[in-house]
C-alpha cells in the first residue's frame, strides 16, 4: 500500500485532521484531495478559509490526529501498515 493510500485512511477518519509539519506548522481542517505525494488540507473557515498544497514527505507522521465526534476531542492515528 502506497503512501497516499494510508493517507486516504486518515482523510476518512474523523470530521477534521489535524498535522505537523517538519518545519512545526499546525495544520488542521479537511483533507481535500490526495496525490502520490502530496494532500490538499483546507484550514479556517469561510471567507478566511486557506488551502494548502503540502508534500507528504514534510508531514511528521508521529503528529497524525483527527478530531472524534463521538468522543469530542482530538484522537492520534498511526497510518496502516504499508
Amino acid at each position: 500500500m502506497s503512501l497516499a493510500d494510508r493517507f486516504v485512511a486518515f482523510a476518512e477518519a474523523g470530521n477534521q485532521q489535524r498535522l505537523v509539519l517538519q518545519s512545526g506548522a499546525v495544520l488542521q481542517g479537511w483533507i481535500m484531495e490526495i496525490t502520490e505525494d502530496s494532500l490538499l488540507i483546507s484550514t479556517g473557515a469561510g471567507e478566511t478559509g486557506k488551502d494548502n498544497w503540502v508534500q507528504l514527505s514534510e508531514i511528521d507522521l508521529s503528529s497524525l490526529a483527527y478530531w472524534d465526534t463521538r468522543l469530542q476531542s482530538w484522537q492520534s492515528f498511526t497510518l496502516p501498515p504499508g
